[in-house]
């Protein structure tokens, strides 16, 4: 079973260095979204204006896959 990473990009570089072994790209980005949507809610009110926040899904061979952005603007 192929395996996938999860890094995360808020502030500092969070690289996923196990992974996860799921069945394929489907399955990568489900759980991309279903852990991407946990993270941001426990970032619990430290997304700031203009600290975006980033997942990035890669294959076992460092292939970028999958890209979840937020970004936080402040409109004025």
């Amino acid at each position: 079973m192929p395996r996938y990473f999860f890094n995360v990009y808020h502030e500092r570089a969070e690289l996923d260095e196990e992974g996860e072994e799921l069945p394929d790209v489907q399955a990568a980005w489900r759980e991309a979204t279903r852990t991407a949507g946990q993270i941001i809610q426990d970032l619990d009110g430290r997304l700031r204006p203009g600290k975006d926040w980033c997942m990035e899904v890669t294959d076992e061979f460092a292939n970028p896959l999958y890209v979840i952005r937020v970004c936080a603007d402040r409109r004025m």
